[in-house]
Parts: C-alpha cells; sequence; structure tokens
C-alpha cells in the first residue's frame, strides 16, 4: 500500500512528544513492504532542531507553513495515496487539514489518526461547532493511540465509522540500555514537554516530591522549563534530543512518568516517555491510571504513585538492587507483549486482512 500521512514531524522530536510514536509506527509498518510518505510543516523551528535524518523507510516531505503549502501537500498525496492519514496535532492549519481530506478527489481510504484522543474529545465536547462534529464521520476510520472503550465509546458517539486504538510501543533498536550520562544523574528522573494540562500534575508528583526530598537529587528534562522556578535539588537540563533519550533514562535510580489530566482521566493512555524508559532499562514510577495493568503489573514490573507522597514512599523505599528487578520484569513483559512490530501486525491484519479498502472503493 501507499500510505501518505500528515502529521507534526518525523524527523524533529523538538516540541514534539508523538515523534517517537510515528518513527516506531511508521518503521515497523514499513517493514511489511508498505510504501510510507510523511507530510510535515516547517513549523515551529522543528527543522532546525531536527533529531535524525530523513529514514530510509519513509520519504519525508517537508512543505511551507502556508495554505498554498498544505494545499498542494495534500494534492500530491492524494495523487498517490492508498491511505491518506491526517493525523491530530500537526500544529498549523489543522482544522483545514482535517476537512480537505475528506473533500479532496481521490480513491484513497481517509484516515483520522488521534496521537491526543482525550484531548480531542475533550475540545469537541465544550464546543457544539467544532469542526470535527461534522468531519469524523466522513472518515472511513479513526485510529488512536490509546484510550480504551472510553474514546472507542466517545468517537463512536461522534458518529465515527469505527475506531480502533492502536498503542505506544517499544522501539528496541531505537530504545535500549546506553552507558550512563553524568549530566542526567540523580534519584528520581522526569522527561516531559511544560503543557497546561500537565505542569499542575507535575508540581504535585515531582516538584513538590522533590521539595520533602532535599538530600534527594531530582533531573527535569524537556522543553519549556527555563522560566519555571524549581527547588534547588532539582537540575533543568533542557530538551533532550531522542538520541539523548537512552542515557536519560538510565541514569538516574528511577523514572518518573506523568500522565496528562486528560490522559489520566480517560485511563488506558500510556505515552511514548513509558516504553523508551523500560526499553533504556529504567525503573518505572507513573502516576495512577485506569488500565495500566493492561501494560504493566503493579508492584511488580512498574511502581504506581496516587500523589506525590506516594512518590517519595517509593523512593524511599528502592534501592538499586530492587530499581534493576523492577526494571528487569518491566522489559520481558513489554518485549513479549507490546513492542511496534506487535501493533504493525495489528495494523498491517486491520488494513489487508479486514475489509476497509475494499468497503472505500
Amino acid at each position: 500500500m501507499k500510505i501518505c500521512l500528515f502529521g507534526s514531524s518525523l524527523v524533529s522530536s523538538y516540541w514534539n512528544g508523538a515523534a517517537t510514536y510515528y518513527r516506531g509506527m511508521l518503521k515497523a509498518i514499513a517493514a511489511f513492504g508498505h510504501d510510507i510518505t510523511f507530510f510535515e510543516p516547517d513549523a515551529f523551528q522543528r527543522q532546525q532542531h531536527r533529531d535524525i535524518e530523513d529514514p530510509p523507510w519513509a520519504k519525508v516531505v517537508v512543505y511551507p507553513p502556508t495554505p498554498d503549502g498544505w494545499q498542494e501537500a495534500l494534492t500530491t498525496a492524494a495523487s498517490r495515496a492508498d491511505l491518506l492519514i491526517k493525523a491530530s496535532g500537526v500544529g498549523i492549519f489543522d482544522a483545514e487539514l482535517e476537512k480537505a481530506v475528506i473533500e479532496v478527489p481521490c480513491q484513497a481510504v481517509r484516515i483520522y489518526w488521534d496521537v491526543d484522543a482525550p484531548a480531542t474529545l475533550d475540545a469537541m465536547s465544550c464546543d457544539p461547532k467544532h469542526h470535527l462534529r461534522q468531519a469524523i464521520p466522513r472518515y472511513d476510520l479513526v485510529l488512536t493511540y490509546g484510550g480504551g472503550d472510553a474514546v472507542v465509546g466517545a468517537y463512536r458517539a461522534a458518529g465515527a465509522r469505527d475506531c480502533v486504538p492502536i498503542y505506544n510501543a517499544l522501539d528496541t533498536e531505537t530504545h535500549h540500555p546506553a552507558p550512563p550520562n553524568p549530566t542526567y544523574a540523580g534519584d528520581l528522573g522526569l522527561l516531559a514537554n511544560r503543557l497546561p494540562d500537565r505542569e499542575q500534575r507535575i508540581d504535585d508528583f515531582f516538584l513538590n516530591v522533590a521539595r520533602g526530598m532535599p538530600s534527594r537529587r531530582f533531573v527535569l528534562g524537556g522543553s519549556g522549563w527555563d522560566t519555571k522556578e524549581v527547588p534547588h535539588n532539582v537540575r533543568k537540563v533542557g530538551h533532550v534530543g531522542t538520541g539523548d533519550h537512552n542515557a536519560f533514562f538510565g541514569s538516574s535510580l528511577a523514572t518518573l512518568n506523568v500522565n496528562r489530566a486528560s490522559m489520566a482521566r480517560y485511563g488506558f493512555s500510556p505515552p511514548t516517555r513509558i516504553f523508551e524508559a523500560i526499553g533504556a532499562g529504567a525503573c518505572l514510577i507513573t502516576d495512577d491510571w485506569a488500565g495500566i495493568e493492561t501494560f504493566l503489573e503493579p508492584d511488580h514490573e512498574v511502581l504506581v504513585a496516587s500523589s506525590g507522597t506516594e512518590v517519595a514512599q517509593h523512593l524511599n523505599a528502592l534501592t538499586a538492587e530492587m530499581a534493576y528487578a523492577f526494571a528487569t520484569r518491566a522489559k520481558d513483559r513489554i518485549l513479549a507483549n507490546h513492542t511496534y512490530r506487535h501493533r504493525a501486525h495489528q495494523f498491517n491484519q486491520l488494513f489487508l486482512e479486514g475489509s476497509k479498502i475494499e468497503a472505500a472503493e
């Protein structure tokens, strides 16, 4: 199949948490022999902060961040695609693209791939005139990278013909143990960009924990934190490119995951960072959210905290030997069930063994 996908960026993780998902999914899908073209705008300085060169498994088309730019890119995509995919959160001209993908003349199956379904559904529910209310029923399929039954039900209630979650996973070629880096060394590390609906939770689960544990060392990576006041024992390291993720996750006693508020509320939304960290051999502490046992067993493969107080309790009790045991068990579980090879097989079955393409022709 010829697959054309409009997304935020494949080649840059700068202010782009979906990069790991795109790379892992598309590389594994390409291994089935599919021809992939990724269309991304030249926006938000992402081209100046590339993490990778254009990969051999996908053609990357960078289009100007203008009306003519996206329209010409869409015309090109429509002329060649068997699957024409618009991902959420491109960041510029999203509404225009989401409406145009279902209008452009072509024979392709049209897919809306939501990489932040909780946020999208919340936005739709708060705005009776939201453009996706009219657009979603006209897509052949909605894919999401999480959300479970709650997201599937919400999308079907919004008129989606069908909605299928394809969860985040581990790319074993990219995320694996690496030598520790003193820059990232500490007792607890957190890698997360500063976003409005996650900042309060990071205050609660990370920064307030650091304030209460002045003798322990905390490391905060990600974009946007330069103006944030933090305790003296928190070291801010700024944007961490994907090439340094393995070292970041492998340099602290434990790594913390903090879901965005909407993702925690819907549940069944493990972010890319969980799989990256486990692939790199990290002991993971995560905030509590419904469905975590689908991916990792609490108190055996992952430590779960419903508050900052519980994060501190886990950290106080954790030894290097315990951390290694948690990390080993977690990685065994992920390798057995949650790699992008597993996800790509699901994708392939959906389109080659199902009736999606035939139904659209």
